[in-house]
């Protein structure tokens, strides 16, 4: 099963949507299934797993679109969503069981990289939170910034019991070419074996329009030695990419540095992997 394994929807507020700021003002109109399918379509990929972009309130939006997009033969399914919560709140774990009860659920994750302290992912009473999504088979997702790698290097190891999803490879600082710091942490976070990547949200890491296939080459030749092929995970980043490059344009990257792999890798990579992580059957 090929999937997309990081996308988004949503309908543009102007007030829930405040950080599409006038720099990203491509951004300020909906995104939706029906936009999304044909170049799902165009790429062979069965569906997408639809992760939050705000907060409040998107856990029901997103399960409303999961919905309908089943029952929409213009749509290709949305397989799973990742979602949001107040994993700080006192009642966390009652929080999660009710999401996890919901089909299509398969995720949580906090917009850490947004938070303004870097020791955000030390907090106890987030790490219990977290600690909850094990007991539903539920992936967190960790959304970190270069900054919150050395907190991230302690939180992913701490929990071994909950499957966990680096988002966006940890944003490397492409378009700097200052790598260095970048490498040596995720070539120690990846020895966490519950820890899987999303080879995703590159070309947004890179100088907007004005990047280079080979800008993308070192990044990727890393996570594939730290993770392997059975640990990383395909994924658009759309419409978010839209800044940076078309969709197309995204997977024309991956497509050069998957070549040279072989068959069952590429298969990993582009979709059972995911599958496997997200605990997602054909069916769904």
């Amino acid at each position: 099963m090929k999937i997309d394994a990081h996308q988004h929807f949503w309908r543009y507020d102007p007030v829930q949507y405040g950080w599409i700021t006038d720099e990203l003002a491509r951004l300020r109109r909906d995104f939706l299934p029906r936009d999304l399918t044909p170049l799902l379509r165009a790429r062979g990929f069965e569906g997408s797993i639809a992760v939050q972009a705000a907060s409040e309130g998107e856990n029901e939006f997103l399960f409303s679109l999961a919905e309908e997009a089943a029952t929409d033969p213009e749509c290709l399914p949305i397989v799973g969503v990742v979602g949001w919560l107040d994993l700080t709140a006192p009642d966390a774990a009652d929080q999660v069981a009710r999401f996890a009860a919901t089909p299509r659920a398969v995720g949580l994750r906090h917009i850490v990289q947004d938070e303004p302290d870097p020791r955000f992912l030390d907090r106890e009473d987030f790490r219990r939170g977290v600690c909850t999504l094990a007991d539903h088979s539920l992936v967190y997702e960790v959304l970190i910034r270069p900054p919150q790698l050395e907190a991230a290097l302690r939180f992913v190891p701490d929990l071994p019991e909950v499957s966990m999803v680096l988002d966006h490879l940890g944003k490397p600082p492409i378009a700097s070419r200052d790598l260095t710091e970048w490498r040596e942490g995720i070539e120690t976070i990846a020895t966490s074996p519950h820890l899987s990547a999303k080879v995703s949200g590159l070309v947004t890491e890179a100088r907007w329009l004005e990047w280079r296939k080979e800008d993308f080459r070192e990044v990727l030749d890393v996570a594939l030695e730290a993770f392997g092929s059975e640990r990383l995970m395909v994924g658009s980043d759309w419409p978010v990419c839209l800044l940076a490059a078309e969709y197309e344009e995204v997977f024309a990257i991956l497509d050069d540095w998957l070549a040279p792999l072989s068959a069952a890798e590429r298969a990993a990579i582009e979709g059972e992997n995911a599958a496997r992580v997200y605990r997602i059957s054909q069916s769904d």
